[in-house]
């Protein structure tokens, strides 16, 4: 595992590197990078050796994803949709669509997560994506909005409606009636490759609905989000990472007033606060990939956990970086400015801060009714 790790880490290097500022600008990913990044496991890493990946463990994918996201937020943005894909194909697919799906995703291939939609965000009760049998075939109509790696895909896994229930089907991005148009001029991971997709009666082989569908909402929305909301946090991680260097290398050398900025009080309470933030969100993303590796029952609530601090730590610690940097970082090109809009976006996506926020307190009243308090 340890070997393996270090592969995919000094693949993320060769292949990303210092180039995140060119695609952000340019808001656009490399077709061949994304594709060698995934023929070489490394955007779904959790994937067992069986199907062509890594069979990384959750805590190692973890350090992988910060990793990336230390680097360029809209790789791990892809990274972090490929797992999704691969993770909802490996648990709701039968043994033949794993061996299909899961060893093209490790070939090359590139997929994307539909969830939401125009009336159908934080309430993803509300999906109105219908996916109907026709015979030997289903006919899925609807739209999604702001998929991430959408742009990107050759594979659109769609969740939507099966009759009372719901279903996940494999929609190839080239099928007649799939319609793909980028977000324009996104806020943060600009080159992620949003987009919103429209389904027009979209025929498919019926053996594409994963295990058959007929499963429940909330347990396919669970499953998938699950995997997520751990790789987000897990890449709010590298965003703090990114900010603690970038902070500490620029206030340990710029003179203000006769010494380093680090040694001025209130600047050093700053670069404190900063490595807290990192420190915090690495332990409790941690925990969660420990619960996840341990098989816990509680996964899914630490996993909203680790969402929740990381991305709150991520945008308060891209905050005080762009402070402590000023003008040196208050601009495009720089790390701590595509840091700053980049770690926004994560408080947004997989579970805004508000949603999080309710979960958690529901949690702690279960927890409290259970201990009699």
């Amino acid at each position: 595992m340890a070997e393996h790790l270090a592969d995919a880490r000094a693949l993320v290097d060769e292949l990303v590197g210092d180039r995140a500022d060119a695609w952000d600008r340019a808001g656009h990913l490399p077709l061949p990078v994304l594709r060698e990044l995934g023929a070489r496991g490394a955007l779904c890493a959790q994937v067992s050796p069986d199907c062509g990946g890594l069979g990384l463990t959750s805590a190692d994918n973890g350090e992988l994803t910060a990793h990336t996201g230390s680097l360029c937020s809209s790789v791990r943005s892809v990274q972090t949709s490929q797992g999704m894909a691969a993770w909802t194909i490996g648990r709701l697919g039968t043994a033949e669509q794993r061996r299909a799906y899961l060893t093209e995703l490790t070939s090359g291939g590139l997929a994307a997560m539909a969830f939401s939609e125009p009336d159908a965000g934080s309430d993803l009760s509300a999906v109105g994506t219908r996916i109907e049998p026709d015979g030997d075939e289903v006919v899925v109509t609807g739209r999604k909005v702001w998929i991430t790696a959408a742009a990107y895909a050759d594979l659109i896994v769609v969740v939507g409606r099966f009759g009372t229930d719901a279903a996940v089907v494999v929609v190839p991005s080239t099928a007649a009636g799939v319609h793909v148009e980028r977000v324009p001029n996104p806020v943060g991971c600009r080159a992620a490759g949003h987009a919103d997709v429209r389904f027009d009666s979209v025929r498919l082989p019926a053996s594409a609905v994963l295990g058959g569908g007929r499963q429940s909402l909330a347990m396919v929305i669970t499953t998938a989000l699950t995997y997520g909301r751990m790789s987000v946090a897990w890449g709010c991680v590298g965003i703090l990472r990114a900010c603690l260097r970038e902070a500490t290398g620029h206030t340990g050398t710029r003179v203000q007033f006769g010494k380093p900025l680090a040694e001025h009080q209130l600047v050093a309470r700053r670069l404190a606060e900063l490595l807290v933030a990192e420190r915090v969100a690495t332990r409790t993303c941690e925990h969660a990939s420990a619960c996840w590796d341990s098989g816990d029952p509680d996964l899914a609530v630490e996993a909203i956990l680790a969402k929740h601090v990381s991305s709150g730590n991520a945008t308060q610690g891209a905050a005080s970086a762009m402070q402590l940097l000023a003008s040196r970082a208050a601009h495009d090109g720089t790390v701590i400015a595509r840091a700053y809009r980049d770690a926004k976006l994560m408080e947004i996506i997989e579970g805004t801060t508000e949603i999080c926020q309710i979960v958690l307190a529901q949690h702690a009243m279960a927890g409290s009714g259970r201990n009699g308090d």
